[in-house]
This record gives C-alpha cells, structure tokens and sequence, in this order.
C-alpha cells in the first residue's frame, strides 16, 4: 500500500488564523476525500490553542475538523518553497481519525519518504507530490499520541532538485486542539 492513501487530496484555500499578537492571514492547507466529492465548503476557524488552530468544514455530507500549525523555523534558511503546514484531521463519515500529513512547500523528490521526529523517535511518511501522510491508521494513532507528550517535533524530507529541507514545529496547543476536534467531529 505504499505511496496510496486512497481517496485523499491536497485542497489549498485562504483562511485566518488568530494568533495572542492579533490577526494575520493564514492560507491553510487541508484535506479532503476526493473520489466523488461533493464541493466543500470553506474551512471555518474554530479556535487557536497557542502553536496549533483548529477549523471545520462540511464536505461530500460528513463534517471534517482538522488542526494546522505552520514551523518555527525552516531549514536550509532561504529555501524557495511555497506555503507549510502539518495537519491532523478527522472525517467521520469516511472512518478517519487523526490522520497526519504535511505539507512541505514543494514537491518531494519522487520514491522519497518524509521523516517526523518528536522527541527523539522517529516516523517515516510516505510522499505524493507536496504532501506527506502515515502508512497506516495506527501510526496516525502514534504520531498523535507522540504529539501530545511531546515537547519538540521536526518534520524532514528532500525535494525534487535533492535539496534536503528540515521544518521544526512547536507542539504547544496541540493537545488541546485534538481535545476539541475529538469533541467536535466524533
């Protein structure tokens, strides 16, 4: 099953996300499942929990939550790279729970796999063009439960043209963002 997630897509759109400091613009990257969807709405911002915010949307008549937090810092500084995010979401009326991706701001090198670290240990990823996801539902499940206990979470991989890239992301907030689209979307 290598390098297929069946039914997922990468869908960019333009949102706000509301950090202590005020108001800034946010273009939020989500996922949604492709094969016969229906047209989804516009994600709506829920909440921000510190590092992490959480939005919602219906799509193909089910709701999907997801929370998005961007990096801290980039690495190599000065990279030519679009947009990045790290997600997890849920759309229970296609059986998904905290599923995991990234985006990475360009396309990954083609045969490559993307690495999460939290606190030492590492995930591998599988790649498709910008974006990243687990294998399977139960390493979803572990990367989740290492983001919750976790202090400190970098996201690795290597582009097209070879350029290896490192991404590092806070894990504050991220506990109480996956508490409220657990109760949101269940």
């Amino acid at each position: 099953m290598a390098g297929k997630k069946t039914g997922t897509r990468v869908v960019m759109v333009q949102t706000r996300f509301f950090s202590r400091a005020g108001v800034w613009a946010l273009t939020a990257a989500l996922l949604a499942a492709a094969a016969g969807m229906a047209r989804a709405e516009e994600p709506k911002f829920v909440e921000e929990f510190n590092d992490w915010a959480v939005y919602s949307y219906k799509a193909g008549g089910g709701q999907v939550c997801f929370i998005v937090s961007e990096p801290k810092e980039s690495e190599p500084k000065g990279a030519k790279r679009d947009k990045i995010f790290f997600l997890v979401q849920h759309r229970p009326k296609d059986g998904v729970k905290s599923e995991v991706s990234t985006i990475i701001g360009y396309p990954f090198k083609q045969g490559s796999t993307s690495t999460v670290t939290i606190d030492g240990n590492e995930y591998q990823l599988y790649t498709n063009g910008d974006g990243a996801w687990a294998e399977s539902g139960d390493l979803d499940r572990k990367i989740v439960d290492a983001m919750k206990n976790g202090k400190a979470m970098s996201v690795s991989g290597t582009s097209w043209r070879g350029t290896n890239t490192r991404d590092r992301y806070s894990l504050s907030g991220v506990t109480a963002a996956m508490q409220k689209i657990d109760s949101m979307c269940n």
